[in-house]
């Protein structure tokens, strides 16, 4: 079912041209102003066709004819031309006139409105829809075309080219541009296994993110939380609180408008909650948040859904559901839970005369459920949808198409060859901040020991302070010592001298021994003050060798760190240096290459099974979070503001009712469930 390349025209073009991987040329979407004119196309593939003339045979000139005046002479004819000349004449103008009916073909103008960018396209009037839908596939790279179609509006109803009939043959406007929404006709029943390629994912990530947003589709208020925060993880890549600080999400459209009606919540409480879990999915790549998001939405009962209003034969109002799955019958004011459903693989025929439409079971011992709607144009919709999902119910319970299995194929092999570029930048990312963790401890420990520099050269200059004070105490010490002794020698002689001149009488005598009895102690105490003296000298001399000593171990303590801190410098300029080498790591990384063969097909299956296991181990993990952010919020929720479909959620909650356990409910009940 995939889109032949070979049958797209040539003659197309679009208006804003640009390259293309793939293509020779590709339209220059309308949304994005390019940065630069688009190169010319070359001649063989010009979106035109010139004019051909003959350039031996020129066109006739038909001579014009000039009234004369009264009076004037007539005009001179011209000569008369033989007859092979003016069966030449008349050959060449024949051949002109032809060449000149040969003109470009009609075209006219052609819009189209992806998800995310528009684009405008020339077309030939003769094409048909499959041209155009060619055209816009090849232009986007999209190779998984059976999910996609060209919508358009007619009076209030939507219907889709069709790719047999001629574009301007359907009921489309008459004025130029013809506008066309290209967007997701049928819905997968498991994104994860269907989706191949990364642009089909996004396309219906954005679909899928403003349905939900619009409310087309029910979602509960915890799981808008996360289905929001991997948006956010799709647009911003991973949390970074340096660089998404408080505020950042306040312009962005995150959340439906009932939830945020339904909670008495600012803003600031929802960015906070949403912040939250952005932040737990780190290390996710833009695909992978994305399809994420898209595994949590299509577990919603709404997702998928197309509703058409139908009456039954007794008149009662209904609403008729095609899906991936199948046909379902709901009640107006219930779009969530199904009165009935018919599978595809339990439905024999589909059919519809007029405005009835008729659904044949495949057992014949159940009633035919006919319905009529509004329209004869609904009716051929619903038929159409119904051919397709269908087909596609069909396809994927058949081995996969060759196509298909070299898509998958380029799918694992470029998923194996990210993760490979991712893990490779993983670990230069945390080689560069071992690096600067290194280069910040080496800064620190420098920074330490100039500290410690600081201190001892503090220190040795107290030490030399207080050498230099008792060196003088010292030199003050034995001067007194000095005097001290040549006082106790001036005594002496005097004692000698009293002794020679002692004379006379016996109280001259006993009078002088006891002057020198009182010059012996007064030399006595001159002695042992001179002996103390001394001794303080001695001590302050000892103190002056020991401040000595001091002062050469804090010098050679200098010596040492500023030894030290020179080999932390030279440590610190290689630390420094290590990040500009880290790229020869990637020559290593680069390097390496492998071979998909039967082994690694083999690995990769049982690693696809592992990532089942640990899938179901998330899920069970995720659906905790989910019952406690709702618990956690359930108090600030206003009854009042609950709407029907919150109602009816809440009550299939409670009773454990799904959109996967309600197609099985009839069969259980009985084979005859058609009483409507």
């Amino acid at each position: 079912m995939g889109t032949a390349l070979s049958s797209f025209p040539t003659a197309g073009w679009c208006s804003l041209l640009r390259p293309q991987e793939g293509a020779t040329s590709a339209p220059q979407r309308v949304g994005r102003k390019p940065s630069c004119l688009p190169p010319l196309l070359p001649l063989d593939e010009r979106p035109f066709r010139p004019i051909r003339t003959s350039l031996s045979s020129p066109l006739p000139v038909t001579p014009l004819l000039i009234g004369r005046r009264h009076g004037a002479a007539p005009a001179a004819r011209p000569p008369a031309l033989s007859s092979s000349h003016a069966m030449a004449g008349a050959i060449a103008s024949r051949m002109s006139f032809s060449s000149l009916k040969r003109k470009q073909p009609k075209t006219f103008t052609v819009r189209i409105v992806t998800m995310d960018a528009e684009m405008e396209f020339s077309c030939e009037v003769k094409w048909k829809g499959k041209d155009l839908f060619d055209l816009v596939c090849r232009t986007l790279g999209l190779r998984e075309t059976w999910f996609f179609g060209l919508q358009y509006t007619i009076k209030d109803t939507v219907a889709w080219l069709k790719m047999d009939k001629k574009v301007l043959d359907h009921d489309v406007p008459t004025e130029e541009p013809v506008t066309f929404h290209f967007l997701a006709k049928f819905y997968p029943e498991n994104a994860e296994e269907e989706l191949v390629q990364e642009i089909t994912q996004h396309l219906f990530f954005l679909q899928v993110k403003k349905q939900i947003l619009d409310e087309k589709i029910y979602c509960p208020p915890e799981a808008s939380v996360l289905l929001a925060s991997y948006a956010v993880q799709a647009k911003y890549g991973d949390y970074d609180p340096n660089v998404h600080k408080r505020g950042f999400l306040a312009q962005e459209e995150l959340l439906p408008k009932r939830v945020i009606n339904l909670y008495q919540m600012t803003p600031e409480m929802w960015e906070e909650r949403i912040t939250a879990w952005y932040a737990e999915h780190r290390g996710r790549a833009r695909d992978e948040a994305e399809m994420e998001y898209l595994k949590i939405a299509q577990d919603l009962e709404m997702y998928g859904v197309n509703y058409f209003a139908i009456r039954n034969k007794k008149g009662t109002e209904l609403l008729l559901g095609v899906d991936a799955l199948g046909l379902h019958i709901y009640d107006p004011d219930n779009r969530l839970t199904p009165k009935i459903s018919f599978p595809w693989n339990e439905i024999r025929n589909i059919s519809y005369s007029d405005k009835e439409f008729t659904i044949k079971p495949l057992d014949k011992k159940i009633d035919v459920f006919k319905f009529n709607s509004s329209k004869l144009r609904v009716n051929k919709l619903i038929l159409q949808l119904c051919i397709g999902n269908h087909d596609l119910f069909m396809r994927r319970r058949k081995a996969d198409s060759l196509e298909v299995q070299q898509m998958k194929a380029q799918a694992r092999e470029e998923k194996a060859r990210k993760q490979m570029e991712r893990q490779r930048l993983a670990r230069e990312k945390q080689m560069r901040e071992e690096a600067e963790r290194t280069r910040d401890e080496l800064e620190r420990r420098l920074m330490q020991l100039k500290e410690e520099a600081t201190m001892a050269n503090e220190a040795l200059m107290r030490s030399e302070e207080t050498a230099d004070l008792l060196a003088e105490k010292a030199q003050i010490t034995e001067e007194e010592a000095k005097l001290l002794a040549q006082k106790a020698a001036e005594a002496e002689q005097e004692m000698q001298r009293i002794k020679a001149t002692a004379i006379r009488t016996e109280e001259e005598k006993r009078l002088m021994e006891q002057k020198v009895l009182e010059a012996e102690m007064l030399a006595l105490k001159m002695a042992e003050e001179s002996e103390r003296r001394a001794k303080e000298a001695d001590q302050l001399k000892q103190d002056l060798q020991e401040a000595r000593e001091s002062e050469r171990r804090a010098k050679q303590k200098l010596l040492e760190i500023t030894s030290k801190s020179s080999y932390t410098q030279s440590m610190n300029s290689s630390t420094t240096a290590l990040p500009t080498d880290l790229p020869s790591f990637n020559l290593i990384s680069e390097s390496l290459s492998f071979d998909f063969k039967d082994t690694d097909m083999k690995r990769l299956s049982m690693e696809i099974e592992k990532e089942k296991v640990e899938y179901m181990e998330k899920s069970k993990h995720l659906q905790e979070q989910l019952n406690e952010l709702k618990t956690e919020i359930e108090a600030l929720k206003l009854k009042e503001r609950e709407t029907a479909l919150d109602i009816l959620h809440n009550e299939n909650a409670s009773r454990g009712n799904s959109k996967h356990n309600t197609i099985k409910k009839p069969q259980a009940q009985g084979r005859r469930p058609i009483c409507i």
